[in-house]
C-alpha cells in the first residue's frame, strides 16, 4: 500500500505550532520572523515544539538576506544545531551557498557533521543553485533527506516543469518537497509530479486591532498565522489526491 504524502507545515509561534497539529500536518519546521523566510526559533519555543507529537524541524539561520555565511554566522549555526539537538527535537533545516548561488560544500559539511544524528531538511537557499542535477547530488552526498524548493520560482505553482525534472533526477534517493505558495486548491498538481511531500506555512491574515501597540509599530498589517482550517483543507486535499 502506498503511504500517504507527507505535509509539512512551516511555523513561527507556538499559536501557530497548536493550529498546525490540531489541522492534522504530520511534521512541523519550526522558525522564527516568517516573514523574513524563516530564522532560527527561540531555544524557549524549541523547547515547548519538543513536546509536540509530531516531528519537528528546527529552522538553523541565523539572519535574514543571503545565504552566504561569515564564519561567524557559521560558528551561531553551530551553537543552534547544538541547541535544537538539546531541546530534543527530531531535526534541523539547513542551507549556505557560495556567492554564485551553488551550494557551500565546505560549510555544509561542518554543519551537517555538526547534526549528526538529526534528521536534515536542505531549504530553499538550493533553489539559487546554477544547476540542479548538481545540487541534488551534493545534497545526497551531504547525508540531506529532503530538499524543500519551489523549483527556483516565487512560487512553487510556476516551477512545476523544473520539479518534474528534480524529483525524475533524484529517482527515489532523495525526497523533494514542494513549497511556496502550496495550498489546497493546488496540492494535486505537485502530487502528480510524484512528490511525497509538500510544504506550507497555511497562514490565514491577521486582523491587526488599532491601539498603540500598532501605532507605535509592533504589529503590522499583513501579519499571518496558521490556522488549523487552512492545514485540514490541505491535509484533505493530499489524501484525496
Amino acid at each position: 500500500m502506498t503511504p500517504s504524502p507527507t505535509l509539512e507545515i512551516c511555523v513561527d509561534d507556538a499559536a501557530g505550532l497548536a493550529a498546525a497539529i490540531a489541522g492534522g500536518a504530520d511534521r512541523i519546521e519550526l522558525c522564527s520572523a516568517l516573514a523574513l523566510g524563516g530564522l532560527t526559533p527561540t531555544p524557549g519555543l524549541m523547547a515547548l515544539a519538543a513536546k509536540a507529537p509530531i516531528p519537528v524541524y528546527a529552522m538553523i539561520r541565523p539572519r535574514p538576506g543571503d545565504f552566504v555565511f561569515s564564519p561567524d554566522d557559521v560558528a551561531t549555526m553551530e551553537t543552534d544545531i547544538d541547541t535544537a539537538r538539546s531541546a530534543g527535537l527530531a531535526g534541523v533545516v539547513l542551507g549556505a551557498t557560495r556567492p554564485d548561488g551553488s551550494l557551500d560544500i565546505a560549510t555544509l559539511e561542518g554543519l551537517t557533521a555538526r547534526a549528526a544524528g538529526l534528521g536534515l531538511t536542505l531549504h530553499r537557499a538550493f533553489d539559487l543553485a546554477p544547476d540542479f542535477p548538481a545540487a541534488i547530488d551534493t545534497a545526497i552526498a551531504l547525508g540531506f533527506e529532503r530538499i524543500l524548493t519551489s523549483g527556483g520560482a516565487p512560487r512553487a505553482i510556476d516551477g512545476l516543469d523544473a520539479l518534474r525534472a528534480m524529483i525524475a533526477h533524484a529517482a527515489g534517493r532523495i525526497a523533494i518537497m514542494p513549497g511556496s505558495g502550496v495550498a489546497a486548491d493546488n496540492a494535486r498538481s505537485f502530487l502528480a509530479l510524484g512528490a511525497t511531500e509538500l510544504h506550507a506555512s497555511a497562514g490565514r491574515a491577521l486582523e491587526i486591532p488599532a491601539g498603540r501597540a500598532a501605532d507605535l509599530g509592533y504589529v503590522a498589517p499583513g501579519m499571518k498565522r496558521t490556522d488549523a482550517d487552512l492545514v485540514a483543507a490541505l491535509k484533505r486535499a493530499m489524501t484525496a489526491a
